[in-house]
């Protein structure tokens, strides 16, 4: 079946939300997949909120301080993930708002499902 015709398909409302999101580039090993992640420090709440400038945007409540902002990290991507924080792994920029991280045991689609948009929390 076409792309146009599964498209028409899906109600109006549902469509915009399936156009406005990028897939972040992403490295996927045997293992593990490896990406970028654009790191907001104190924020008024930790969430996950989505592609920003190829890497994926998250908003820490915990200050950059004693490496408070990279546990709070580890903990909210296992989370959303759906696996151990022992799995999530900062692999560059401890001290960096740009970080690499590597999850061990992830499929591609998981970290897809991250970049869709999720709309305003009520």
């Amino acid at each position: 079946m076409p792309l146009f015709v599964r498209l028409r398909a899906i109600s109006r409302v549902a469509l915009p939300h399936l156009l406005l999101f990028t897939v972040i580039p992403y490295t996927q090993s045997a293992d593990s997949i490896v990406f970028k992640v654009q790191v907001v420090p104190r924020a008024s709440r930790s969430e996950i909120v989505g592609e920003h400038n190829n890497a994926l945007r998250v908003r820490l409540a915990a200050p950059p301080v004693d490496g408070a902002a990279n546990e709070e990290l580890v903990r909210l991507l296992a989370r959303a993930l759906r696996v151990p924080r022992s799995a999530v792994e900062i692999t560059a920029g401890h001290s960096a708002k740009l970080k690499t991280v590597r999850v061990a045991g992830l499929e591609s689609a998981a970290l897809v499902s991250l970049c869709i948009p999720q709309g305003p929390k009520r």
